[in-house]
């Protein structure tokens, strides 16, 4: 069995996956009776987008001192949002009043932004990750998607290898609130571009396509997916308020608009997909089924917005605490009984 790992965008309500994946790990170290136990351990695969790449990168990233071990644990890659959330989605009085009428193409300067990822990854690349793993971004001017591809970093080197930071702040690049990121390879290759989300905020399919392609005789009845949401939007809006806003004024709906309706459908599609091989079961989507209790925009980062976002994410733990537990027994018996894994020579030079 091929294990994916699985993270929507969402902005600042990357808190919940963060809760849930932290959550998962006390489980593995408890059930396991091994204190040194972490996610990147009992996955094959991972993919994110936006805030669940970040995610993804923080317990990919290798430790300065043991390089096989991470370098963060679940609880300290959920902190990245807590301690930081309410900084990077900060923004002074003018600049506000400047991108409420337009003026400005963003809300937010990236300035923020990249010192946080600057301080979580300093130097390390994408090669150097722990397990093989997508995180989607945009390429503006080619007009096509970008996947920063571990394994293809590793085969291609410094033309297709990247700084972590800089895959971050890439995925990161939400329209309309952070400028598009432009994004250089080790190499110098120069790449612009935007949040994954505004094609992939759940990339859940795009890595059950990535695994298929890894290893030619696996099938969907031997890869689980375990897909961590965000949130399921409720927000209604309403049409002649929305008909008579300004473009720039309705962007943000627009994003949250296209981001919900993709996440809802790549959902749709790999729960008929997993029925109808009949192993329903193989794929498990954990999200909240609304939004109701708190501010959902993805840059509602207040301190009191926080806090809900942390009792959100622990009621969907208390929730799930039966599933939680039967997953990481499920994961432990299957690393304890694994063989060697195929290698992953599936990305080549036309990655």
């Amino acid at each position: 069995m091929k294990r994916i790992l699985s993270i929507d965008g969402g902005g600042i309500r990357g808190i919940i996956p963060g809760m849930l994946l932290a959550a998962l790990e006390r489980r593995l170290k408890r059930i396991s009776n091994n204190p040194d136990a972490a996610i990147a351990d009992y996955f094959d695969f991972f993919a994110g987008t936006s805030t669940g790449g970040i995610l993804i990168c923080l317990l990919l990233c290798p430790d300065d001192q043991t390089p096989p071990r991470p370098r963060f644990s679940a609880k300290e890659a959920l902190d990245i949002y807590v301690t930081h959330g309410s900084d990077i989605f900060k923004a002074g009085f003018f600049r506000r009043l400047m991108a409420k009428f337009g003026l400005l193409s963003e809300r937010y300067p990236s300035a923020t932004l990249e010192h946080v990822l600057q301080a979580y990854f300093g130097e390390i690349k994408l090669s150097e990750l722990l397990k093989p793993c997508i995180v989607t971004a945009y390429n503006i001017e080619l007009r096509k998607t970008h996947f920063f591809r571990q394994q293809t970093a590793i085969v291609r080197g410094d033309s297709r290898d990247f700084y972590l930071r800089d895959v971050c702040r890439a995925t990161s690049a939400a329209p309309t609130y952070f400028s598009v990121a432009e994004t250089y390879s080790i190499s110098g290759t120069r790449y612009p571009l935007l949040d994954g989300g505004v094609f992939a905020p759940n990339p859940s399919m795009s890595a059950l396509v990535e695994v298929t392609r890894a290893f030619n005789e696996t099938k969907i009845n031997d890869i689980a997916i375990l897909s961590l949401g965000t949130g399921r939007s409720r927000k209604a809006y309403d049409y002649e308020h929305f008909k008579k806003r300004r473009a720039i004024s309705v962007g943000p709906a627009l994003i949250d608009i296209m981001m919900s309706g993709a996440a809802e459908s790549s959902d749709f599609f790999l729960q008929q997909l997993y029925r109808s091989a009949g192993k329903a079961e193989q794929y498990i989507r954990i999200e909240p089924s609304n939004l109701h209790s708190i501010r959902e925009e993805l840059d509602a980062a207040s301190y009191n917005n926080i806090q809900k976002l942390i009792a959100l994410g622990d009621r969907m733990v208390s929730e799930n605490d039966e599933l939680l537990n039967q997953l990481a027994g499920q994961l432990i018996s299957e690393k304890e009984h694994s063989q060697t894994r195929s290698p992953w020579r599936f990305l080549s030079a036309k990655g």
